[in-house]
């Protein structure tokens, strides 16, 4: 039985010309598990919210939308909110309690469910997605791992058929994200859940998937299953986005259907003879720009301490990653070093303006068009907007940009202030992975501005940071430059390093077994 039937879709947002999705033809299965990839900026979202009316953009509309045989704008809201859950890319966004076990029990309540099936349901979901231990915590002091744990069994609760995700791993460190995704799996092959999710983390994804629907400018180019999409996105540039194992795979005369997994593609390695290594080693400036000494803080007097002792510089010119779990109190140290929060033991020492990326870009953003946004810090930015292809977005509201286009744009407006220090937290959320090299080669491009960027995204860090440092336990417990900080590591690390570890030493981006 089909979940969503979609026939003949197309959707201009309000007052725009652009049509953002194209004559979508697609059919979904009960209890598939579907990958939604494509460029930031090719629809997904808007696809996904047009599967659930509550949260359906305003606009102009053709085509129809059935969900299990019924159009999607006669569905009662009562079978809407039950029976489409959806989990956006920010864990914060969904929280609407204060505690645990009321999160958890919030869409019950509204339901009209009684105290007991309420109490059933959530202790057996609580259990399932191993939130027993922090059930009766406050939300705020979940890690985003958890939080977005939290949200995946809060909307469980109410057994929807469905479940829309929206880049839902974005904002979680590596170890989270694994786990997200094989709750993910667990749902689709213990209960039937159907799953449609989009997604960037691919190499974790296509693995488990049953099928991939690719999008490019609002238009379905593919739709096969995960290895055959592989092949067939070739020639395509949205084969950038696909995971580096199967990339690999044929980069290296590999032939038919590709390999999605490090175990498999250690078979195909072992393979293959005189593999070599192009990579060097850039030169590390020494000159800092930014250092802290001794950083203790604490958000109350009575509250554990976030950072404990960080000592650590930052050097003129140079791109300094940041990476640690969630709740590790990296977001806190950029809060600490801009002067937005203070510490209570410690100095700092700034040698520049400092510009700053929040988690959530759109809180850079106050006028009604990107365009006026940059207008009002400086008329200079069309080179710019170029650089980072988004000229043609500036008429576009900030709040109708996908996520990778707001992270672009927040880039640009931070840039139009002429910063010495630019600080970028999570920068590549919601990038797919051509804009995530475009954006790396812009920041190595910057001359004399220093980027300190703390990310959950390790390839990213790899490629394009000259140091790297992990914080645990509030201190930086292990620094050096990027490509010895990375092959040292098991679970920091990235997934060429997985890959090659043992039979091709010394690897840690895709850059260094091949030129693109």
């Amino acid at each position: 039985m089909e979940a969503f039937n979609i026939k003949n879709l197309s959707f201009k947002y309000a007052g725009s010309d652009f049509c953002a999705l194209k004559d979508i033809d697609l059919n979904i299965e009960k209890g598939e598990f579907v990958a939604l990839i494509g460029e930031s900026g090719s629809s997904k979202t808007t696809l996904l919210k047009l599967l659930k009316k509550e949260l359906s953009p305003k606009g102009e509309l053709n085509g129809e939308i059935f969900f299990e045989g019924i159009k999607i704008k006669e569905l009662s809201h009562r079978d809407s909110a039950q029976k489409i859950g959806y989990i956006s890319q920010n864990p914060d966004s969904q929280l609407v309690t204060d505690k645990v076990y009321s999160e958890l029990a919030f869409g019950l309540e509204n339901l009209g469910f009684g105290k007991e099936e309420i109490r059933s349901r959530v202790s057996e979901f609580a259990s399932f997605f191993k939130l027993s231990d922090c059930f009766n915590m406050n939300v705020n002091d979940l890690s985003g791992g958890q939080k977005q744990l939290l949200n995946l069994a809060s909307v469980m609760t109410m057994r929807p058929e469905v479940l829309l995700l929206d880049e839902p791993t974005s904002m979680l460190d590596p170890v989270s994200a694994i786990d997200f995704i094989t709750a993910l799996k667990r749902l689709c092959d213990d209960l039937g859940t159907t799953v449609i999710i989009a997604e960037h983390r691919l190499a974790d994804i296509l693995p488990i998937a049953d099928r991939v629907v690719c999008l490019e400018n609002g238009e379905i180019i593919a739709d096969a299953p995960p290895r055959s999409i592989c092949c067939q996105l070739k020639d395509r540039r949205i084969y950038r986005t696909l995971p580096e194992v199967s990339r690999l795979f044929y980069k290296l005369g590999g032939e038919g259907e590709a390999p999605l997994t490090i175990r498999e593609g250690r078979k195909f390695l072992y393979k293959k003879n005189n593999l070599h290594i192009n990579y060097s080693v850039n030169e590390i400036k020494t000159e800092p720009i930014l250092s802290a000494k001794e950083l203790w803080f604490r958000y109350e007097r009575k509250t554990p301490d976030i950072l404990k002792g960080v000592s650590f510089n930052v050097n003129r010119g140079e791109v300094y990653a940041l990476v640690g779990a969630n709740g590790c109190g990296k977001s806190t140290l950029i809060g600490v070093l801009s002067g937005r929060l203070k510490a209570y033991r410690g100095k700092v020492k700034r040698g520049g303006k400092i510009a700053v990326l929040p988690q959530n870009p759109r809180d850079l953003f106050v006028k009604d068009t990107l365009e006026e946004d940059f207008k009002s810090v400086n008329n200079s930015y069309t080179e710019l907007c170029n650089a980072f292809e988004i000229i043609s977005l500036l008429s576009r509201h900030p709040y109708d940009l996908s996520g990778g286009e707001l992270q672009k744009a927040a880039v640009v407006k931070l840039l139009l202030s002429s910063p010495s220090i630019l600080m970028l937290d999570e920068p590549t959320k919601g990038l797919d992975s051509f804009a995530k090299s475009e954006l790396g080669e812009l920041l190595g491009n910057l001359g004399d501005i220093t980027v300190l960027l703390v990310t959950h995204d390790l390839e990213f860090a790899a490629e394009f940071s000259d140091r790297c440092g992990l914080l645990f336990d509030g201190e930086i417990t292990s620094e050096d430059n990027s490509r010895e900080f990375f092959s040292s590591n098991n679970f920091y690390t990235t997934r060429v390093v997985r890959l090659t570890r043992g039979i091709i030493e010394g690897a840690v981006t895709e850059k260094d077994l091949y030129e693109e």
